[in-house]
């Protein structure tokens, strides 16, 4: 592990201290941004209170980020942990950290995301699923569907793990011999080794799921897919809806909604989400928005 990508773990894992306080997203992009103004005269020196505070943080902020980065025993510690277990981080900054989250999400694509399984699968095209827990059954063809073709043309799987939609969609693609990278919101340590399966999450390989990072991670799904199908959808509220109306507002990946004849699939049309029926997952590449995206 280099420097930088050193760097990146002390700064944003919890190490397995939930009370550690480590940097937001938005905290991490602000120092990213003002430490490219040091001079990189001694590039091996450790950053000082001093320098953080000619970066213009205060004296409280620049000790805390100064006492992160000294955390080096408890980081290697943590990250032997994490390799007994089949856990490895990819940072920002490491050779095989997902170019299309960089592209996509700029200085707000995760300062690491830990790995458990066939990493080869990152370098994959994808497309993603999102969906509800409690689905119609029309709904849960689709996303099964979904799923199968993803596997059926050569396309990776990209879904969240959880009930519903997420898993009726990964279970269909890994029967038919696809490939599937799943951002769980849960313990990544505990996800169990399959073969074409490739478990993510953002936040340590050891924290317990929360409606926060649930919500959090859904940028990412959205991100990592050409494509993002979402099988059904609460109007105004939920995880779905919640990601779903952020990418389209972010522009982050092409959207097509199940035309269920619901109102929230009426209304993500409305918002710029193609709509799509089953029988046009027979072909994804046929999609026009898709074969743009490939290009």
């Amino acid at each position: 592990m280099n420097p930088r990508e050193e760097g990146f773990l002390l700064l944003t894992s919890h190490l397995g201290d939930p009370e550690r306080p480590v940097l937001t997203a938005a905290q991490l992009r602000v120092l990213a941004q003002r430490a490219d103004l040091l001079e990189p005269a001694q590039p091996e020196r450790d950053l000082t209170v001093r320098d953080l505070q000619q970066l213009g943080y205060n004296r409280e902020m620049s000790q805390r980020i100064v006492n992160l980065l000294a955390d080096r025993q408890k980081l290697a510690a943590y990250c032997a942990r994490g390799e007994r277990m089949g856990c490895i981080p990819i940072t920002r900054v490491s050779t095989g950290y997902p170019l299309i989250l960089r592209q996509r999400l700029g200085l707000d694509s995760p300062g690491c995301l830990w790995a458990k399984g066939d990493l080869g699968i990152l370098s994959t095209p994808a497309i993603a699923l999102v969906g509800s827990r409690e689905l119609r059954e029309s709904n849960r063809r689709f996303a099964e569907e979904v799923g199968y073709q993803a596997a059926l043309q050569g396309l990776t799987l990209v879904s969240g793990n959880a009930r519903g939609a997420d898993r009726t969609a990964q279970d269909a693609c890994l029967r038919a011999g696809g490939r599937v990278i799943s951002i769980v919101a849960d313990e990544l340590a505990k996800q169990p080794v399959r073969r074409n399966l490739l478990w993510l999450s953002e936040d340590g390989y050891d924290e317990a799921f929360s409606a926060q990072r649930a919500l959090h991670r859904n940028r990412c799904i959205h991100a990592l897919g050409r494509m993002v199908f979402a099988a059904q959808s609460d109007l105004g509220k939920g995880g779905t809806w919640d990601g779903t109306v952020k990418n389209l507002r972010f522009g982050w990946s092409p959207v097509a909604v199940f035309r269920d004849g619901s109102e929230a699939a009426a209304e993500l049309e409305r918002m710029g989400a193609y709509g799509v029926d089953t029988e046009a997952l027979l072909y994804f590449l046929s999609i026009p928005v898709i074969t743009e995206s490939f290009l």
